[in-house]
């Protein structure tokens, strides 16, 4: 029996019981697929990362309950507070490097962490029947991201109110369904629904906001951004739009550690 290290951060955290929950588990080498989707199964998280070093570097996968993504910004973050704050304390950046997005960056940037990822600028479209069919508010406009669809609405309160019906949400193509609006208090805000990957809503989406920067960069006229996800945990993020790379800054807090016996 082996033992797998295992620790639990908030990623994009007001404080505790606040952002979004990602386990991060060290390992030496990649295991079998379905033993890593198994332990993200039973973590029962949103995502689970699995990390191993790499020289200076580590090597990322994430799994969510249900199927491995190409893409996970909090599990990232978190991964990133692992390496910088118990793995390797003096380090100030760490590079992970995914199998699908390329290399991807964590700074240290004052109190919080600076994910550096792929920009993913939205082209508009045609809403989808089945996410019309979905929604019980239709959308001012609906774009097409890398792997997301993106719903404008007119106002935060619409954003609070969106009751989906998950059921119908999970049969649209892509990964998942952004939806934005203006922020009272932030330059935007946004929800994010994933039932077709096994989470109905996502609490704090930094993948997301590769999407949701370019695209309220492009109608506000400013490259840096303030930005609050609306989910029951809710979220805090700072974005920046640096060409064909978006800065998503956030807090990270550690929830617990331990060990996997597999």
């Amino acid at each position: 029996m082996k033992t797998v290290p295992i620790y639990q951060v908030d990623a994009f955290t007001t404080g505790p019981f606040s952002g979004n929950p990602a386990a991060v588990c060290i390992l030496s080498e990649w295991p079998a697929d379905d033993l890593m989707q198994n332990i993200a199964l039973e973590n029962n998280l949103a995502e689970t990362a699995f990390i191993i070093p790499q020289g200076n570097d580590w090597l990322i996968r994430w799994f969510t309950p249900v199927t491995e993504v190409d893409l996970c910004g909090h599990a990232t973050l978190a991964s990133s507070f692992v390496v910088m704050n118990i793995l390797q304390p003096d380090v100030t950046d760490v590079t992970f490097h995914s199998q699908h997005m390329g290399d991807l960056i964590v700074r240290k940037n004052g109190g919080m962490l600076e994910l550096d990822f792929p920009t993913d600028t939205p082209v508009r479209c045609e809403l989808p029947a089945i996410i019309r069919e979905s929604m019980d508010r239709e959308p001012l406009e609906c774009y097409r991201g890398r792997s997301d669809y993106l719903l404008l609405y007119e106002s935060e309160s619409d954003i609070i109110n969106l009751v989906p019906d998950f059921r119908k949400l999970a049969r649209a193509e892509g990964r998942g369904t952004i939806v934005t609006a203006p922020g009272s208090d932030v330059d935007f805000v946004s929800r994010f629904f994933v039932p077709g990957a096994g989470i109905d809503e996502d609490p704090v989406t930094g993948s997301a906001h590769t999407t949701l920067t370019p695209f309220w960069s492009e109608r506000l006229g400013r490259k840096t951004l303030k930005a609050r996800q609306l989910s029951d945990r809710g979220g805090y993020l700072e974005c920046s739009l640096a060409g064909d790379r978006t800065l998503i800054a956030g807090r990270a807090m550690l929830y617990l550690k331990g060990e996997i016996y597999v």
